[in-house]
Order: structure tokens, then C-alpha cells, then sequence
């Protein structure tokens, strides 16, 4: 049997994996920054200073001995074993660069590492969900930056690169996207330190970019006033005065101080995180920069999305303003809390025509003639509690979306001429909340499982909830309370949508186009009568 260029192609691949740790010494592999370990490891070593050298240091500021008279005898120990854990540090820091060491070839990206104990990590580039460049801020001073690529699967992020120059990172992250996403189709793009080149490799050029909106740093404080947390805490600050007052015991107000301590802790790290937010878009994907101190530049590819949510607060409305996050693969369990919540916020606040921009780029085919109506009456659409079309101006009260059955109000008064959904040819549209309202986008191929949900009093009032499986992230896809019938329906039809959509959707590369777009079921919920 003849040997194709794609077997050719797997079998190296292939051989390059077997070969497992044992091939670091082989030609094609690069190292990060000589300093790297010490911008990682710096605390650490500020730590052992400081315990070594602070008492000697404040002698010597009040003019008096270095050492105490107890321990004079024992100083040159002292300074020995002081230098001699300090050696060992900085030897491990360096032992720690030498044997840290990556590699982009073979349509893979690994890194290895360890001394006495060796591992390697490694991304497929066409798994790449999305590309960051993290700058810390003792990094930006250095003019370094990390690396991290996030793959599906992966409890963390799946290799990072910690730390290259700020300006090898980004021609790297461009050489990978470029691979990744596509855009370099037929012809190759040498990668660095590919052996078959046999010259270094050349400087990538980024691709261009096109500005799409800012988050100015006035209506970033607003909304973390207005926020949900502010509430909370206001609402406790008001409860304990009065407790005090009625109860006469002032021990209430204590409780206010580890309160406000942590609303200023949790305020400045939203802040910090959210400062200077700038979306823009690429043909390698959506890119996303913010921080103050700590800066990061995201790459995300609209292809990469699983769900998408627009939300708004109670107090937001006020403004007009609105939160859009989302799920990626790897990036709901990389990283702590704050910065996975960071790291999934398309717009940390913004109006609604900021959050047509960015649905326009998540979503570039909506699969409807209509895409900013059908959105718009997701977002702020109430239905009429009539339930009659208004025949006058012509349009459907629901604004296209098939809401709750009007016996749901029993279970959500104020809720149910909200909750309802809506299917394009590319996506399910769901909407819910009164008073915080919620807007959830799911494209059909993203849709990986569904369950009905329905308990005792839903089963009385003959209603379900439809919950939608995606990666893990802040979106939990649901449609709450639809009618049973409409319910059913809806899951035999989102199921062959999802297949249809997956079945189109044959390549990993989110710039080569799909087959042809998914057909609709014959039996649609959509098509029988709204519910009012």
C-alpha cells in the first residue's frame, strides 16, 4: 500500500511522541528566557533573605554589630548556611532553565521539563483552543512574557511558556494561530527551530487587527458599584446597623470590617483585571488586552466558543449596560477563580450596541434574516401577556422567541413572559430572568448532551427544563419552565440539528468554512402557535 503524505505526516508525528523525553537533545529545541526561573522563583528567594538578613539589617540602620553578641561566635556558620541555601536555590533555579525546553513542529508544540524528574507536555495545533500572552508585572519590566496554550480536556492550561522575550512570544503565537486556526491553508509556515529548515527560523507577522471597542475606566468603577456584590454588601451593612440599633449590642457592626475589607480586595482585583479593556478582531481570532499591573492579551477564536451569555443586572439597567462571558474549552478550570473569571469576559461592561459587535463576531452566519432584531428581543424582550400578535404594527409579541405557557405563572410570577427560546439555522437562542436577565447563545455544533428536567410541581403544571451540555465555564445553558409538548419537541429537534451542524463542521481549523450550513429539522417547535 502506497504511503500517502498524511500517513507520512502521522507517523512522524507519531515517532516524535515515542521518542517521549528521551528526545530533548535532538535539533529543533529552543529555550526559554536565562531569566525566567528567577522572575517565577522570586519570592522565594526574597523570602530567604529576608530571614537571613533582617535582624543583621536592622542592627546595622541602628549603628550597631551585625550580629548578635550570643551568636557572634557562631556568625561564620551562620553566613555559611545562609550562602550555602541561596547557592542551592539559585543552582536550582538555573538547573530548572537548562532542562526546560520547547519545541513547535510536527504539528505539535511540547515542552519539556524536570532534572531528576522528567515530563512533557505537549498541544496538538490544530486543539488549540485559544492563545494567551500573560505579562506580570515584574515580567513587563524585564520585557518577558508567559505563553499558554489551552487545549480541550484540560484540568489547567495545557503548556505554558514562561517566560520568552515580549516579542518572540507574539511572533510564536502567531506562527501557532496561523497553523491552527488555518490561515496559512497549503503553504507551509516554518516554524521556529524546525529541523527540516536548516536556517533560524523567520520573524511571523502578526496578523491585522481592527479595533472594535474600549471599556474606559469610568464606567468599569460604575459597574463594579453597581454591581451584584455591592448590593450584597449593602444590603449586610444595612441589616447589622440595624441589628445593632434595635438589639443595643454593637458586636453586628464588627462583622462590616472583614466585609468591607473583602469588597475592596475583590473591587480592586475586578478592577485590576478589567482596566483598559480593548476587543478587537483578527483573522486568526477575537483578541482581548487588559490589566493594569498585570497585563494579558487574549486571542480567542470564534470557532473555539461553546456558549455565550449576555447578562444585566438589576442595577445595570439603569445605564443600559451589559456583561457578555463565555465558554471556552480549558479556560473554565485554568487558572484560580478571579482569573478564570477574567479569562472567560468577552465585555466586562458595555451598551447594547457593544454587545451586537461582539455577537456579530462570535456568531458572523446567525442563521436568520433578522439577527439584531431576533437578538435584540432576547436581550430586552418581554412578551405580551396577551399572547395575541399585534396585529397593528404587525409583529410577533414574543419578538420570534416561543416563551413559557401562561400556566407557568403560577411557579414564576414575574418570570414567565420572559423565559422562552429561540432556534436559527446556527445556533439556540434562550432567555430568562425578570430582573436579572439572561441571554444564552449555544451554536448547534457546540451542543454536546441534553437532559429534560421536570419535578413534582412541573410535572402538576405540565412544564420542563431543557439543560444544554457545554464545556465547564460561567454559561449553564437552560431553557426554564417551556411547555412540555414545546419541551419534547425541542430536544428530538436540537438533537438533529447538533448532528447535522457536526456533521458539516469537519474541520479543527475555525477559518475554513463548513460544508454547508445545518438544515433545520422538518418538525421545528418554532413553527407551531407562541405561547403568550
Amino acid at each position: 500500500m502506497a504511503l500517502t503524505p498524511e500517513d507520512a505526516g502521522r507517523a512522524a508525528d507519531a515517532t516524535a511522541v515515542g521518542s517521549g523525553i528521551e528526545g530533548t537533545a535532538d535539533a529543533g529545541w529552543l529555550r526559554v528566557h536565562p531569566a525566567s526561573p528567577f522572575v517565577r522563583g522570586w519570592v522565594a528567594l526574597a523570602a530567604l533573605l529576608f530571614f537571613f538578613g533582617r535582624d543583621s539589617f536592622e542592627r546595622f540602620l541602628q549603628g550597631g554589630p551585625l550580629f548578635d553578641e550570643r551568636l557572634a561566635g557562631r556568625a561564620p556558620w551562620l553566613l555559611l548556611g545562609g550562602g550555602a541555601l541561596i547557592l542551592l536555590t539559585v543552582l536550582g533555579y538555573v538547573l530548572s532553565w537548562y532542562f526546560t525546553r520547547y519545541q513547535v513542529a510536527g504539528g505539535y508544540v511540547r515542552v519539556n521539563t524536570g532534572f531528576l524528574f522528567k515530563q512533557q507536555r505537549q498541544a496538538r495545533l490544530d486543539r488549540v483552543q485559544a492563545i494567551d500572552v500573560v505579562q506580570p508585572l515584574l515580567a513587563r519590566i524585564f520585557g518577558l512574557a508567559e505563553l499558554r496554550f489551552e487545549v480541550a480536556d484540560a484540568g489547567q492550561s495545557a503548556v505554558r511558556l514562561a517566560y520568552l522575550r515580549a516579542d518572540e512570544a507574539r511572533q510564536l503565537r502567531a506562527i501557532i494561530l496561523a497553523r491552527a486556526s488555518g490561515a496559512a491553508g497549503g503553504t507551509p509556515v516554518r516554524e521556529p527551530g524546525d529541523p527540516e529548515s536548516g536556517e533560524p527560523a523567520a520573524a511571523a507577522v502578526e496578523a491585522p487587527e481592527q479595533a472594535v471597542l474600549t471599556v474606559p475606566p469610568p464606567r468599569l468603577v460604575g459597574s463594579l458599584l453597581l454591581s451584584e456584590q455591592s448590593v450584597v454588601i449593602l444590603a449586610g451593612g444595612i441589616a447589622s446597623v440595624m441589628l445593632s440599633a434595635v438589639t443595643e449590642n454593637r458586636n453586628f457592626t464588627v462583622f462590616l470590617i472583614p466585609a468591607a475589607i473583602g469588597l475592596i480586595a475583590s473591587y480592586w482585583s475586578s478592577f485590576n483585571k478589567g482596566y483598559n479593556f480593548t476587543a478587537a478582531i483578527s483573522p486568526d481570532g477575537i483578541r482581548l488586552r487588559y490589566g493594569l499591573l498585570d497585563t494579558q492579551a487574549q486571542t480567542v477564536p470564534p470557532g473555539r466558543i461553546q456558549a455565550l451569555k449576555v447578562s444585566q443586572p438589576p442595577l445595570w439597567r439603569i445605564f443600559g449596560w451589559y456583561r457578555i462571558q463565555v465558554n471556552v474549552a480549558g479556560y473554565g478550570l485554568a487558572g484560580s477563580a478571579g482569573e478564570g473569571s477574567a479569562r472567560t469576559t468577552l465585555l466586562p461592561v458595555g451598551y447594547l450596541g457593544d454587545v451586537m459587535e461582539i455577537l456579530s463576531l462570535v456568531l458572523p452566519d446567525p442563521g436568520t434574516p433578522d439577527p439584531v432584531g431576533l437578538f435584540t428581543a432576547g436581550i430586552t424582550g418581554l412578551a405580551d401577556p396577551a399572547g395575541t400578535p399585534d396585529s397593528a404594527a404587525g409583529k410577533d409579541p414574543d419578538g420570534g422567541f416561543v416563551t413559557s405557557p401562561r400556566r407557568a405563572r403560577f411557579l414564576a410570577p414575574l418570570g414567565w413572559r420572559r423565559n422562552g427560546f429561540a432556534a436559527t439555522e446556527t445556533a439556540l437562542l434562550l432567555r430568562s430572568g425578570r430582573w436579572w436577565r439572561n441571554f444564552v447563545v449555544v451554536p448547534h455544533q457546540r451542543t454536546q448532551s441534553m437532559a429534560l428536567q421536570q419535578g413534582p410541581l412541573a410535572r402538576r403544571f405540565r412544564v420542563a427544563d431543557l439543560v444544554l451540555h457545554t464545556t465547564a465555564g460561567p454559561v449553564a445553558p437552560r431553557l426554564i419552565q417551556a411547555g412540555l409538548d414545546e419541551a419534547r419537541a425541542l430536544f428530538d429537534a436540537q438533537s438533529a440539528r447538533a448532528r447535522a451542524a457536526r456533521k458539516h463542521q469537519k474541520s479543527e481549523h475555525w477559518l475554513e468554512p463548513a460544508a454547508q450550513p445545518a438544515a433545520p429539522p422538518a418538525e421545528d417547535p418554532q413553527e407551531g402557535p407562541h405561547h403568550g
